[in-house]
């Protein structure tokens, strides 16, 4: 399928949904008439999407549907909207969970937005944070509160324990948010059996996303194939799914870490990712400068453990991070101070 019948496909859904939005308050037709201007100087439509076509064919859009705030009847469009001085409220993505799902079904692999409703935060960094709760004690309320933040400020995924991954899944169902669990976690120290039964499970519960902890006492005596082995095992049993793997850099010297990036590579996993958060220490610039280096520019590294601050985060960005673990994650794109300590 080429650009053009991909376009065509996302605008008809895009028309449909418009068109219902419409006829369901009112009866009339939208009026197409009134143009604002985006950020690329081109007039669009009120009450319409863009949809480009990225470099590898897939489709981005950003949402420019009709909203209501606080200060606004149903009926209402959203004043920035009419004025041009706001094309992509986020409000339009959290809002309205089944046209997300509508566009995601027609071939949209990300679906973009920005502020949310005048709340000031780092929407960039926020769509790279796991915003994560994995502590023993973790209560089911806790797990909804992360759950509505990860809606509220579209962060990546909630990351959280197993047991909570069909609860969170429910929560989380129709919206962009994903849901991570974590496998062999967090020694690493379980069989090759264990954490392919472990990711299969939890997929089956709802997971979108494993990320999943290496033999770390293997790699250390040098037994390589089974560390590889033993990541292959879990690939095979998450086709289909993001599988991130922790190498816990806080426990290796640099060739150990050298060498566990080349495995993550061999083994075909998605991400490598630095820590836990349970173990001495968490994810270091230059730890991820050199994971950076070993895995070339493609794969993906995930820096958890640590990060509490938007300056870190946006610092790990810049070292080559593509993904942050952190319980923080609200006050990171607020610019909040922190208090959490680790996960």
């Amino acid at each position: 399928m080429d650009k053009n019948e991909i376009e065509k496909i996302v605008r008809k859904v895009l028309e449909e949904m418009e068109r219902k939005e419409h006829l369901g308050s009112g009866g009339a037709a939208p009026d197409t008439s009134k143009v604002t201007t985006g950020t690329s100087g081109k007039p669009v439509p009120a009450g319409t999407s863009r949809v480009t076509i990225g470099t590898a064919g897939k489709v981005f859009s950003s949402s420019y549907f009709p909203v209501q705030n606080k200060n606004q009847k149903s009926s209402e469009k959203c004043s920035l909207l009419e004025s041009g001085e706001c094309l992509e409220c986020m409000r339009c993505v959290a809002k309205r969970p089944e046209d997300v799902k509508a566009l995601r079904n027609a071939g949209a692999s990300r679906i973009t937005a920005a502020n949310l409703g005048g709340i000031g935060f780092d929407s960039e960094i926020a769509h790279m944070i796991d915003h994560t709760i994995l502590k023993a004690n973790v209560t089911q309320e806790q797990i909804g509160k992360v759950c509505d933040e990860a809606k509220k400020y579209n962060f990546a995924s909630v990351c959280i324990n197993p047991s909570y991954v069909s609860f969170a899944s429910g929560l989380l169902k129709g919206t962009p948010v994903r849901v991570t669990t974590v496998i062999g976690f967090p020694l690493g120290a379980t069989t090759s059996t264990t954490k392919a039964i472990e990711a299969r499970d939890a997929i089956a519960g709802g997971a979108d996303e494993i990320d999943m902890v290496i033999n770390v006492g293997a790699l250390k005596s040098g037994n390589y194939s089974l560390v590889l082995d033993d990541i292959k095992a879990v690939r095979e049993a998450t086709k289909g799914h993001i599988l991130k793997v922790i190498i816990e850099t806080a426990l290796l010297t640099k060739e150990e870490k050298i060498k566990a990036c080349e495995l993550v590579k061999e083994a075909g996993a998605d991400y490598v990712k630095t820590s836990t958060g349970f173990s001495t220490g968490g994810a270091t610039i230059d730890d991820v400068k050199l994971m950076r280096s070993v895995v070339g520019p493609l794969m993906g590294i995930k820096a958890a453990g640590g990060v509490h601050t938007l300056e870190e985060a946006r610092a790990m960005k810049a070292a080559g991070a593509t993904r942050i673990g952190a319980s923080a994650s609200v006050e990171i794109v607020t610019g909040e101070k922190s208090q959490a300590k680790g996960y």
